[in-house]
């Protein structure tokens, strides 16, 4: 990294900005009364992908890895300070997509026109094994990744963690869905696959929990979604697909324990149909937000009334719920709101 890299990424003003949205932030999910709208969240990433001869991302080389993503967020940078919105400097390598786990369970993952994929295990539901993390390679990429960012000893990015999603996202893409069939007809089977991977899942959270400085960690998508330090965050994309019964006997729990592993409980994202789960998402002790995308950002209403008072929304806003319809249903929950766009609103809160 050269000087004008390192000096662009330690800048004290940026740090002192960007810690001083972080206290508006975390008054947004104390319930502060200070701000009086929502914040817009907008934050700058570092995010480049290095691809071999046939367009296959590589990870062959971490340090050259590492020192390219801090160049391009440093590119990134100038100018990106505003009183009207959030930007924090985030650095994340999204290693195997959302197929990452996968990989560490032993799935076979392979790229293909542009995105990540896997095929599924061949074994029964109710046989998934443990898989030996210290000789996983996967596993022990992220680990040197994140190990070199630290070393690099810069103070303003943040350190956004490779998509580690959620028991069922990763039970679904390792069974499809004979992991639903499951659930219905041999339950014990599904309870062990899905306690073991959730397990496995709060161990990785938990490494980087014990080696790093918890004021530097977001989960994934950490330009998007940035919380608090100490909020973590799980994907579930897929709860669209079970009743509120399964997703409260199976699901639940697990969603719970996971964001338990933070110190101040997080966010589950969500990007389909998911209205069904709303009362129970309510009774979840430490799920503290929801982010809204897609076709769950249409359903804007039905969070804004069925979430706890104290549960922050994410909002991204989307063709089926344009910015002012959302300010207008979000109503007396603005103080709540967090959006995440590159828009400018009269009402953004400024630190």
């Amino acid at each position: 990294m050269n000087d004008n890299v390192k000096a662009r990424l330690s800048d004290a003003a940026y740090l002192r900005a960007q810690n001083a949205w972080f206290d508006v932030l975390r008054e947004v999910f104390e319930g502060s009364p200070a701000p009086a709208g929502p914040l817009v969240l907008n934050g700058i990433s570092s995010w480049r992908q290095t691809v071999g001869a046939d367009g296959t991302p590589v990870y062959d080389n971490v340090e050259e890895m590492l020192e390219k993503d801090l160049e391009a967020l440093a590119g990134r940078m100038d100018g990106a300070l505003r009183d009207d919105q959030f930007r924090p400097a985030c650095v994340e390598q999204g290693f195997y997509g959302v197929h990452f786990v996968d990989r560490i369970f032993g799935a076979e993952v392979f790229y293909k026109s542009g995105q990540w994929y896997n095929l599924y295990l061949k074994n029964k539901v109710g046989e998934l094994k443990e898989p030996d993390l210290e000789n996983s390679e996967t596993w022990n990429l992220a680990r040197a990744y994140a190990r070199a960012f630290f070393a690099a000893d810069t103070t303003v990015p943040l350190f956004g963690l490779p998509t580690i999603a959620s028991a069922l996202n990763i039970a679904l893409n390792l069974y499809g869905q004979e992991i639903l069939l499951a659930m219905m007809v041999e339950p014990e089977a599904a309870r062990h696959d899905l306690c073991l991977i959730n397990d496995v899942l709060i161990r990785l959270h938990r490494w980087y929990l014990d080696n790093f400085p918890a004021e530097r960690i977001q989960p994934v998508i950490s330009w998007g979604r940035t919380q608090p330090p100490g909020y973590g965050q799980l994907c579930g994309c897929s709860t669209q697909l079970v009743s509120p019964a399964l997703y409260e006997e199976f699901i639940m729990p697990l969603d719970d324990a996971l964001l338990a592993a933070y110190p101040h409980g997080g966010m589950i994202h969500l990007c389909g149909s998911h209205g069904h789960l709303i009362p129970l998402f309510a009774k979840m002790p430490h799920l503290k937000s929801v982010q809204l995308n897609d076709r769950a950002s249409e359903d804007l209403a039905l969070y804004a009334d069925g979430l706890r008072p104290d549960q922050v929304i994410y909002l991204i806003p989307c063709p089926g719920m344009p910015l002012e319809r959302g300010l207008e249903i979000a109503g007396n929950r603005k103080r709540r709101l967090v959006v995440n766009a590159d828009v400018s609103l009269a009402c953004a809160v400024r630190p």
